[in-house]
């Protein structure tokens, strides 16, 4: 009835659509660094408003028209929709951080990012557990998904619930910046018949202060218009339209049906001898399907926790193909260690890398600003252990109360976890020796916006573009993902060179740290410029 355009095959756009949240957050945040503190100075949301406009255009430009995730038809009828998400989360993220002062930044973070993140919807939101859908119907992301949906896809219609819940919020943090910034403080000097006008919030300040504060202002958001594209770029091109490219796939005689299919989907075939033959090869996570023909029938086998769409795709490819040349095919699914009930797609390790890849930076990072060094005489010891707990805690909930796989693999999977936040942890606390607070951002950079598309994820390394497949093996959320998946799925087959790539990176990591540790004397670094390296770490928080 709706049908998908080539460019987004599987209706991916809205759930990549993060950058217009993150800018918006972003924006608040670095505004309220620049103007050091100070969260609803009078020309406080005209800026933000100002800037949702920017980093609309931006997304819509580089979505749109340069990447192709959409028609340029739909160009137009996007930009408000964007520049409304924007807004909305700028200005009551800059509206909390008024209301709460220096805590307001992670207030922010928890509840649009931690909180209002997972219950966005981008799969549909009747798929979400009822009471995340009751919490996202009164939090940004779910509107903000649920109208680009429905502008997108159907022309407009039924939009005015995240219409209203979007303006609603964008007009009570406007309230808010204004009654702190002008209204509040006009009070007091009033009441105060004058004399307190210069210690007021939103007083005017000398002409120095202005050019200074406007000075940083400028370079706040050309940081965070930056991130903001750097995101939409990264995250629309790895994923808006998976096409798979030389999938492995087995096969075990012959059938016009595999060649017409070939027509359809690009797969690298191995012939088998026999059926028993191919699904060694699926237990070990060799392929991903395979034809078993033999007289005359034809038997498709999927492998459904190898990837969320292979099975899906290849079952539509075979059966166009087998209508086409006038054959029988019969679909059936094979799975070393089945998918559990609570996670029939297969989602579960793609999600699960997330909060350790944040994890890792956020370790290091936080142990900088509590300490105003990079490094330290214990630095080592104190990641190393956050990894082994915070690796156990997500191996907890995830196994135990989430029930997202097997207890059987609970232990194999707490190692596996503590390596992966370990490897960036020390990553980054090498970066953050060698530049400082700018390692914060190289970090969030490499492994958030370059390693977590080129990971493949849930659906799979043959899925991703050629640039974002080749990147991949030399970043850890590739290997870390690899390394969980296939030892809760697959028995640890094909694991060895993700195990190795981590350990490479570890122990490189730890050397260097020792070295940089040893040979160079560091200053204690100011406890602003701390917070404003801080900033960053909550970016990539929403999958």
């Amino acid at each position: 009835m709706a049908p998908l355009a080539s460019s987004d095959p599987i209706g991916a756009v809205t759930s990549l659509l993060l950058p217009l949240l993150i800018g918006g957050y972003l924006a608040a945040v670095f505004v309220f660094k620049a103007a050091h503190g100070v969260a609803a100075a009078p020309w406080r949301a005209a800026i933000l408003i100002g800037y949702a406009l920017v980093g609309a255009l931006l997304t819509d430009l580089i979505a749109g028209l340069g990447i192709g995730a959409y028609s340029s038809s739909h160009f137009w009828p996007l930009l408000p929709c964007f520049w409304l998400i924007t807004s909305a989360v700028a200005l009551a993220a800059a509206a909390v951080q008024a209301l709460v002062g220096k805590w307001g930044t992670l207030l922010v973070a928890v509840l649009f990012i931690a909180v209002g993140g997972p219950p966005a919807g981008g799969l549909g939101t009747y798929l979400l557990p009822v009471y995340w859908r009751n919490i996202g119907v009164v939090l940004p992301p779910q509107s903000a998904i649920t109208l680009v949906n429905r502008v997108l896809y159907f022309d407009g219609n039924d939009i005015s619930t995240p219409l209203t819940v979007l303006f609603l919020y964008a007009a009570a943090g406007t309230a808010v910046i204004a009654w702190f910034g002008r209204i509040r403080p006009a009070r007091s000097a009033s009441a105060a018949g004058g004399t307190e006008t210069s210690s007021a919030p939103g007083a005017a300040a000398s002409p120095p202060s202005r050019r200074r504060a406007a000075i940083g202002m400028v370079v706040a958001l050309g940081i965070c218009a930056v991130m903001q594209c750097l995101f939409a770029t990264t995250y629309m091109s790895a994923g808006h339209a998976p096409k798979a490219s030389n999938l492995p796939f087995g096969a075990v005689g012959s059938s016009p049906v595999l060649t017409e299919a070939q027509k359809k989907i690009s797969l690298k075939v191995t012939q088998y001898p026999d059926e028993a033959a191919a699904k060694s090869a699926m237990d070990q996570a060799r392929v991903f399907g395979a034809l078993v023909s033999s007289g005359g029938t034809n038997t498709l086998i999927v492998v459904p926790s190898m990837s969320d769409l292979a099975p899906l795709d290849l079952a539509v490819r075979f059966e166009e193909a087998a209508r086409g040349t006038g054959q029988k095919l019969k679909v059936e699914q094979y799975a070393p260690l089945p998918l559990v009930p609570k996670d029939p797609f297969g989602l579960v390790q793609a999600l699960m890398l997330v909060p350790l890849l944040i994890g890792g930076y956020m370790s290091s990072t936080l142990l900088m600003a509590a300490t105003g060094r990079a490094a330290g005489r214990w630095r080592a010891a104190q990641l190393a252990g956050f990894a082994v707990i915070s690796g156990l805690v997500i191996d907890l909930i995830v196994c135990y109360w989430l029930q997202g796989f097997p207890s059987s693999k609970f232990w194999i999977t707490w190692p596996i976890a503590s390596l992966i936040v370990a490897v960036v942890a020390f990553v980054a606390a090498v970066l953050q020796k060698l530049l400082g607070p700018i390692g914060t951002l190289v970090t969030v950079i490499v492994i958030i916006l370059l390693g977590n598309p080129s990971s493949g994820g849930a659906s799979g390394v043959p899925y991703l573009p050629a640039f974002w497949r080749d990147l991949g093996p030399y970043l850890p959320p590739r290997n870390g993902y690899i390394l969980l998946h296939r030892t809760i799925y697959f028995d640890g087959h094909g694991t060895s060179q993700a195990l190795i790539n981590l350990l490479i990176y570890l122990v490189v990591a730890v050397a260097v740290l020792i070295v940089l540790d040893l040979r160079r004397t560091e200053a204690k670094v100011p406890a602003d410029a701390m917070e404003g390296a801080a900033v960053s770490v909550p970016v990539g928080a929403v999958p």
